[in-house]
C-alpha cells in the first residue's frame, strides 16, 4: 500500500497513525431509539393522494394498448402452438420407444 493510500484511509478513519486497522479499535455502536409510529392519513386523504399519484402516470394512448395487446396475443398463441408441437412428438416418441 503506498503513503497515498495510506493517508487517504487516516483521512477517512479506517487506519489509526500506526497504521493499525481502526475497525478493531472502534467500540460497539449504540443502538438507536425506535422510530415513533407515524398518524394515519384518513381516508380521505389516502384518496386524494391516491388521485394525485395517478395524474403523474403517463397512460398508453389507444393505439399503444391495442399494439401491446397483439404483440401479447400472437406470441401467446406461437408458445402455445409450439408446446403443443412438442408435446405430441415427445408423447409419440415414447409410446413408439416403448410399444410392446
Amino acid at each position: 500500500m503506498n503513503r497515498q493510500m495510506k493517508r487517504m484511509m487516516q483521512r477517512q478513519g479506517q487506519v489509526g497513525p500506526d497504521g493499525t486497522p481502526e475497525s478493531a479499535r472502534r467500540a460497539p455502536q449504540q443502538r438507536r431509539s425506535p422510530v415513533p409510529a407515524k398518524e394515519r392519513t384518513s381516508p380521505g386523504q389516502f384518496l386524494k393522494e391516491v388521485r394525485g399519484e395517478l395524474r403523474k402516470v403517463a397512460w398508453p394512448s389507444r393505439s399503444e394498448v391495442v399494439n401491446y395487446s397483439s404483440v401479447v396475443l400472437v406470441t401467446l398463441i406461437v408458445l402455445v402452438a409450439l408446446i403443443f408441437v412438442l408435446d405430441l412428438a415427445f408423447a409419440k416418441s415414447v409410446l413408439f420407444l416403448f410399444k410392446t
